[in-house]
């Protein structure tokens, strides 16, 4: 059966999947910022009594497994998840401020939710193993778009 957890007026299992994106979808999350955003989710998830099941910071966007208490909601959570990084990031790195970048503004606007229910194993299996698919297919496509180049070129 489900592992459920136990707060002192409840007993619950709050499971979410969440995907969020820097603006305009930059491939910037990758090197010392992902190092920094990967261990600053978890801590901040903690502080919120939040448990992260799974967590993969890919360089245009963030999937996240996590089980959130009922007393805390999806968005305030993400709110303070978005909020807290943008701030270290901007600290840590000023550069980002400037051109091309953003200004003051990290994250996109919005995120994705779903509830996990059933096909929590399903969920947690894409999340961990969803790069190691996308660079496959990358290599794929540029396998594909070389071979074209060459029939062009003949």
């Amino acid at each position: 059966m489900s592992k459920y957890k136990k707060q002192s007026h409840v007993i619950y299992k709050c499971d979410y999947h969440i995907v969020w994106t820097p603006k305009y979808r930059f491939m910037i999350l990758k090197g010392g910022i992902k190092a920094l955003v990967e261990e600053d989710l978890r801590m901040l998830c903690e502080w919120k009594q939040c448990e992260v099941q799974e967590l993969n910071v890919q360089e245009d966007h963030i999937h996240m497994l996590v089980s959130i208490p009922p007393k805390v909601s999806v968005s305030k959570l993400l709110g303070i998840l978005k909020g807290k990084l943008a701030i270290k990031l901007f600290k840590s790195y000023p550069k980002l401020k400037q051109k091309p970048y953003w200004g003051n503004h990290f994250w996109a606007r919005g995120y994705f939710v779903s509830t996990v229910g059933l096909d929590k194993e399903m969920i947690s299996r894409y999340v961990k193993y969803q790069e190691k698919e996308e660079k496959k297919n990358e290599d794929n496509q540029q396998r594909f778009e070389l071979g074209l180049s060459i029939q062009v070129c003949k």
